[in-house]
């Protein structure tokens, strides 16, 4: 059976949903191979992650001459280790990263990307959703080694031990890859919720919130959930432009989405229609939004929202 790379999203060792995603989808395409890339100290804890969810070998390159860089350095280690393990498909996560390194890999490799999948069946054959959502389609890569970037959510995660096998790999950076250097970070401050990107469940506020959050935060806070915004949100200053969701914002896939307020124009439905369910709360019965939902609340999101709060809360608690 042929290797099947997923590359491992992670911080400092700890690895993020979306690859134990990315290796249940492996296993249906052959033998899960899982490459981290970071501290050497960590990669004893992402290996024994990885292995629950099926990694049968994990290559591990320490980042101790790639993290001072961008992108082009991971782009080149994952090169290197295709080059040796020839696999039959790569699977690298769709965040703004990881679609960046695929990129780059795919013109290293001379090899076909699909980028944000939303499902992958043997072949591999994607689903995608294009046109700002107005159409899925199905996709297949017919040159090289298929190169798939796959959004969270496109799968769950289903454990099943692995042998995880460690191999280290030693990298040998180009110059060229190491033209493009940080030489400053600034973390973004905790919120306590779920990474918006990653979440699966993502509540989110529009034009209908007045400016008041209030009663969205509330709600996302008792289910666990992520906060977005809508670009009408957004333009009116009530929330910083990471928290957009749309054509010119980010793209989820969450198990739920409920859109709060929100009207539900074309390049808002582009950042969040594949979403498993839909549900939305509008005053206007009319609002586009509802002809996509699963479920639909015609009321105001003021008196909607807290009276859900309050229920989840009561059952919670």
């Amino acid at each position: 059976m042929s290797e099947i790379l997923v590359l491992v999203d992670h911080v400092d060792g700890a690895v993020k949903k979306p690859t134990f995603e990315l290796l249940t989808i492996a296993k249906r395409l052959g033998e899960p191979s899982a490459v981290f890339i970071g501290v050497a100290d960590a990669s004893a804890a992402a290996v024994e992650s990885v292995k629950k969810f099926g990694a049968e070998k994990v290559y591990v390159v320490d980042d101790a001459e790639i993290k001072g860089y961008l992108v082009a350095p991971k782009a080149e280690a994952l090169q290197q280790i295709a080059a040796q393990a020839n696999p039959d498909a790569i699977l690298i996560t769709s965040t703004a990263e990881g679609k960046e390194i695929a990129g780059r890999l795919a013109v290293k490799l001379d090899s076909g990307l699909i980028t944000d999948a939303v499902d992958v069946q043997e072949g591999p054959v994607t689903t995608q959703s294009v046109f700002a959502g107005s159409y899925t389609v199905q996709a297949k890569v017919t040159k090289g080694t298929p190169i798939i970037t796959v959004k969270p959510n496109a799968a769950a995660p289903e454990e099943s031990a692995g042998a995880g096998a460690v191999e280290n790999v030693a990298v040998t950076l180009s110059e060229s890859a190491k033209k493009a250097q940080i030489v400053k970070s600034e973390p973004r401050a905790a919120s306590g919720r779920p990474e918006l990107t990653e979440a699966a469940i993502v509540v989110s506020g529009g034009r209908g919130t007045g400016g008041n959050f209030e009663p969205v935060e509330n709600l996302a806070d008792a289910l666990g959930a992520a906060v977005g915004a809508s670009r009408a949100a957004v333009d009116s200053g009530w929330k910083p432009h990471a928290f957009q969701i749309g054509q010119t914002g980010k793209v989820v896939s969450p198990q739920l989405y409920i859109a709060a307020g929100i009207s539900g124009a074309i390049q808002h439905r582009a950042g969040m229609q594949t979403s498993k369910t839909i549900i939305a709360v509008n005053k206007d019965e009319e609002a586009p939004i509802f002809e996509l939902v699963d479920f639909g609340v015609v009321g105001d999101l003021h008196s909607v929202l807290p009276a859900v709060t309050a229920e989840i809360n009561q059952r919670k608690g």
